[in-house]
């Protein structure tokens, strides 16, 4: 398996120049590359395509490794990523959907990405669709309110087809004794793994609960 962060490190180096700000990035990184490279149905040819699986990046203020994953598997050419926060260039501070390919919804305000997956899920559920949500927050968003009540919401609504990851790095100046635990009083699968652990992720992403949402909390040492 290609070693992640060597593999994008240049294309990383390209967003961030001397990588001061690529601090959000590497948090997110593992589970990102795991998601695009071995879990999620696309085409990059057809980014709107009714077949694809959908992923949103609630925490769209941390865009880096994002957009060097998209880029690493041809929503857009590689060298776009040298116009990053340009004017001549598609890629902003915070994810556009009308601006970049691949991108599902545009983000960056806390605690709007979640309930919009929920939205997705709850559409696709009615279409009948076996495609999945998958939305990646973060451990400080999950002090907005908006997050627990797309949380509740899901858990009410059975949704199966959401997964949604929740990115610890202790960045937040409010910690969370037990996130999982919290995901699971509102009806959701829980598990807890190592999101630097790349055949952890594959498998809590893969390993779906057929009858409740599923959150996965990695931990981000």
């Amino acid at each position: 398996m290609t070693d992640t962060r060597e593999h994008l490190r240049p294309l990383l180096r390209d967003l961030t120049g001397d990588e001061k700000h690529s601090a959000s990035a590497h948090s997110t990184l593992d589970v990102l590359w795991v998601l695009y490279d071995r879990v999620m149905r696309y085409d990059p040819r057809n980014p709107r395509s009714e077949q694809r699986d959908r992923f949103v990046l609630s925490k769209g203020h941390g865009p880096v490794a994002y957009y060097a994953i998209l880029a690493d598997k041809g929503f857009f050419p590689v060298a776009e990523l040298k116009k990053f926060r340009q004017w001549d260039g598609i890629l902003g501070a915070h994810p556009d959907r009308n601006q970049v390919p691949g991108v599902e919804t545009s983000t960056g305000s806390l605690g709007h990405g979640l309930p919009m997956a929920v939205g997705m899920a709850l559409a696709l559920r009615l279409k009948q669709s076996d495609r999945r949500v998958y939305a990646l927050i973060g451990d400080g968003e999950s002090n907005e309110g908006s997050i627990w009540e797309a949380i509740i919401q899901a858990g009410h609504q059975h949704l199966s087809n959401l997964t949604c990851i929740a990115i610890n790095n202790h960045s937040s100046s409010i910690e969370f004794a037990d996130l999982a635990a919290k995901f699971a009083a509102f009806g959701w699968a829980t598990t807890t793994i190592n999101g630097r652990d790349h055949n952890q992720i594959y498998n809590a992403l893969t390993h779906v609960d057929d009858q409740r949402p599923t959150a996965i909390i990695a931990e981000i040492e």
